[in-house]
């Protein structure tokens, strides 16, 4: 179990451009994937103690954390980082086809993070 601040809100990551790669990969899924996503991250805003299978802080990395969802075998994971104390901003998702969370993906959730902290004046 992960003990996370109360009254946490959720927002996706933009791009300059107005591109949003966590909608893009939503909009992907399949719908009860997609459901099922968005019930995590209900799960992320409203309780105090987010069970570990949900959401999980990647140690490999600065401050990148993954929302964790199992749906008909497949895993499923959109990564993000937390903004303040009580705000997680959603940067990307990836269908994950093994056992560790690719390189790469971690990667770009760290660039995107830097970028997002940068345009909000606080990198």
């Amino acid at each position: 179990m992960l003990t996370l601040p109360v009254r946490r809100t959720v927002v996706f990551y933009r791009t300059e451009k107005g591109r949003c790669p966590v909608a893009d990969f939503l909009d992907l899924m399949p719908p009860k994937v997609a459901q099922k996503m968005a019930w995590v991250l209900k799960l992320v805003q409203d309780l105090d103690i987010v069970p570990s299978q949900y959401i999980k802080k990647l140690t490999a990395t600065d401050e990148i954390w993954e929302c964790r969802v199992v749906f008909g075998g497949n895993t499923y994971r959109i990564l993000a980082f937390f903004h303040g104390k009580n705000q997680m901003v959603l940067t990307h998702g990836f269908m994950k086809k093994t056992p560790k969370t690719p390189l790469q993906e971690m990667e770009e959730a760290q660039r995107l993070r830097t970028d997002y902290l940068r345009r909000q004046g606080n990198a």
